[in-house]
């Protein structure tokens, strides 16, 4: 309950901060990237807290914890490499409209532990597979 409270506390940010970013007259790009950044922070959280709720609700007949997490898991862990993949990608798009060539390390770095990280689900879901 308080990571759904957490994601609509940030979605409730998002709208304010875009409110004001037009009432303001902001620049509507940086404007656009830190909504896009925000928006996906409340997915991860979101996804986060359906994943806490649905390994937690009581209501689950399922007792084998291997067949429990390759069902909560992938979809977390697809939420997580989504959010790392964009927030690489909208760092390119930043550093090279200011001309910071130089920190492009710290996006291909973001880009490359979201495959390192997909690498490791895809092994994980590979080693725990039904043998039937």
């Amino acid at each position: 309950m308080i990571f759904f409270g957490l994601a609509a506390a940030i979605i409730l940010s998002l709208a304010v901060n875009v409110v004001e970013g037009i009432a303001t007259g902001d620049n509507i790009m940086q404007m656009f990237l830190s909504s896009i950044n925000t928006g996906i922070i409340a997915l991860a959280v979101f996804e986060l807290a359906l994943v806490i709720d649905k390994e937690y609700s009581g209501h689950e007949e399922e007792t084998d914890a291997v067949v429990s997490l390759r069902r909560t898991i992938p979809r977390f862990i697809g939420t997580v490499c989504v959010a790392l993949s964009l927030e690489g990608l909208i760092m390119v798009i930043k550093y090279s409209q200011l001309d910071l060539a130089g920190n492009l390390y710290y996006p291909v770095a973001i880009i490359c532990s979201t495959a390192l990280l997909l690498t490791s689900l895809s092994i994980f879901l590979f080693l725990t597979r039904d043998k039937a």
